[in-house]
């Protein structure tokens, strides 16, 4: 028996999370190459966590793929920063809760 009010009854947000995959399943099997399929992973997990970040997904990709190349990559500060979870995001890339 669970008594930490706090957790979810169900898992629904992780089906919802998971659903973009399942559709693309199909889309998958052209992803001929290893090094296709790894990209794929890579730009699934980028998304996917910016929206569980709640940031404007088209928003930050523009930020982060500008600011990748303004970086320097063995300052892990740095990337850190460009991070969807990072308090250096801009403001205007975050999802506004509705009050």
């Amino acid at each position: 028996m669970l008594l930490d009010g706090s957790l979810e009854v169900d898992n629904n947000a992780a089906e919802r999370a998971i659903k973009p995959f399942v559709i693309g399943r199909k889309n998958f099997l052209f992803a001929n190459t290893a090094k296709g399929a790894a990209s794929s992973a890579n730009i699934y997990s980028i998304v996917e966590t910016a929206k569980a970040n709640k940031l404007v997904v088209e928003r930050y990709l523009v930020h982060l793929f500008n600011n990748l190349l303004k970086i320097d990559i063995s300052n892990s500060e740095s990337l850190e920063d460009l991070m969807p979870w990072s308090n250096k995001i801009p403001e205007n890339m975050k999802i506004k809760d509705r009050k």
